[in-house]
């Protein structure tokens, strides 16, 4: 699969283990920044992950800050996208079976690194349901951007 990641400083650790996990896997990383953990924009990488995805360059994207909240903010003002900050696999499971999400947004503050992994997997090996009551909320979504 072909991933698109990115975080701002404050998520920059966990970033390079998520990659790393992500190449040992098997799939394709593209890293969007940040580089080193000097202060950054969560603003600049999370909207480059969600561009990519929109465009279809990148099937998923990862967004990351301290709190996950100010990416999933910055990927959900790009058409197209469907993010969702995550802090258990619960909700990352539900949000592929049911919103059919397309970024996940996390928080390295909010989380330990093995709940991330736990986040991840969940998130990237669940498929939508396909269920038509999710169908048509998501065109009510797709509505809202017109």
């Amino acid at each position: 699969m072909k991933i698109g990641l990115s975080s701002d400083h404050g998520a920059f650790e966990y970033k390079e283990i998520l990659k790393e996990m992500l190449k040992e896997e098997g799939h394709e990383v593209t890293d969007f920044g940040c580089c080193s953990a000097e202060a950054v924009d969560y603003t600049d990488t999370a909207s480059a992950v969600a561009r990519s995805v929109a465009l279809g360059e990148n099937e998923k994207g990862i967004v990351m800050c301290g709190t996950g909240i100010g990416a999933s903010i910055s990927a959900n003002k790009i058409k197209g996208i469907r993010c969702a900050l995550c802090s258990e696999p619960t909700s990352a499971r539900l949000t592929r079976e049911h919103n059919d999400s397309n970024v996940l947004a996390m928080g390295q503050r909010m989380i330990g690194v093995e709940m991330m992994k736990d986040i991840v997997h969940a998130w990237l090996y669940t498929d939508f349901s396909n269920g038509e009551r999710h169908k048509r909320r998501i065109d009510k979504i797709a509505e809202l951007e017109r």
